[in-house]
């Protein structure tokens, strides 16, 4: 069972920067893919940003975001990274450290598939 917890999330200005940072433990040498998802109040929970191994990593298409995310994975690869630049309002969530034996596995956003972290709050004030 992996197990996986976030650290990093709290409030910041708009055009500020974060850190998100996520420690996976429990068999994590079994996990292909790790990454972050995120919720906003009344929204569904969507794809930030993935990576497959130390260095492929998979972003969604939405331009609004392209190039502010980067995500990062530690050379033990039981450490992955979400770095925030440049935050907007619409940024707001509550983002979610996620891990999958595939990609598909990961890519799902139903909490029954693959394994989850508990979730970190980031607040962008505008």
């Amino acid at each position: 069972q992996v197990t996986l917890v976030e650290s990093g999330g709290g409030f910041v200005q708009a055009g500020g920067s974060l850190r998100l940072s996520c420690a996976a433990s429990g068999g994590a040498d079994s996990v292909l893919v790790m990454g972050w998802f995120r919720q906003a109040p009344g929204k569904a929970r969507e794809f930030v940003a993935a990576i497959q191994g130390s260095d492929g990593t998979i972003y969604p298409t939405d331009p609004s975001r392209k190039g502010r995310f980067i995500v990062s994975r530690a050379g033990a690869k039981n450490m992955v990274y979400l770095q925030m630049n440049d935050l907007k309002s619409e940024d707001t969530a509550v983002y979610y450290c996620k891990a999958g034996v595939t990609v598909t596995a990961f890519m799902s956003t139903s909490t029954e598939v693959g394994y989850w972290g508990q979730g970190t709050q980031v607040t962008v004030s505008s």
